[in-house]
């Protein structure tokens, strides 16, 4: 893979993950969690998302063939989780479960896998474009390790922005986090509708 294919891999990733736009979205779903449990959480949410979009990258669409799944409807079920994700930021359901728990370490509250590893970092978007991008890498294992790298950096970026969730939440305050929360419900809920518009459009229903 040349040097030009690999910089338009990481922008294509970069841009479909969007590292910078799910900072704010990490501090919402892990507001009021200490510094320990918020970057285990992190940590955790990144590795699965490299494992999921590992496989997408390497199994691809053979993967949801074998097991009946178009991509069309993977993508309009994320789209229903991120609606779901979505009402819970908007009226704080999210919020009032974890206060109402003695230590806020419930394993019900961990948000790592879903929705913060599936489907905000390895979203159906991305699990395309990982199909998409292996195929134009040419045959061989050199352009598939390649784009796995590629991606690999991405993540890391996401990780990295996560660890200074910290510094942003005290730099906006209690009020400019519940602001920000209730607008990105929004943006989600929108985005969720968008993967499920996607979907019927995939599948040749609109």
């Amino acid at each position: 893979m040349d040097s030009a294919f690999a910089l338009t891999a990481f922008v294509t990733l970069f841009v479909t993950i969007d590292p910078i736009g799910l900072t704010p979205v990490f501090i919402s779903l892990t507001r009021g969690m200490p510094t320990g449990l918020r970057r285990a959480i992190s940590l955790r949410a990144c590795l699965a998302a490299i494992v999921l979009l590992t496989l997408f990258g390497l199994l691809g669409e053979n993967l949801l063939r074998f097991i009946g799944i178009s991509m069309p409807a993977f993508r309009i079920a994320g789209g229903v989780l991120l609606f779901l994700t979505a009402i819970d930021m908007l009226f704080e359901r999210r919020t009032q479960r974890r206060e109402g728990q003695s230590d806020g370490a419930d394993d019900h509250a961990d948000p790592s896998i879903f929705p913060l590893a599936m489907p905000l970092i390895a979203g159906p978007g991305a699990m395309a474009t990982m199909i998409l991008l292996v195929g134009q890498a040419g045959p061989g294992w050199q352009g598939s390790a390649a784009v796995l790298g590629v991606m690999a950096a991405v993540v890391a970026i996401t990780f990295a922005l996560f660890q200074a969730a910290g510094l942003l939440e005290r730099a906006l305050g209690r009020t400019g986090v519940l602001v920000i929360t209730r607008l990105l419900g929004m943006l989600l809920a929108a985005l969720s509708v968008q993967f499920v518009i996607d979907g019927i459009r995939g599948a040749g229903l609109l």
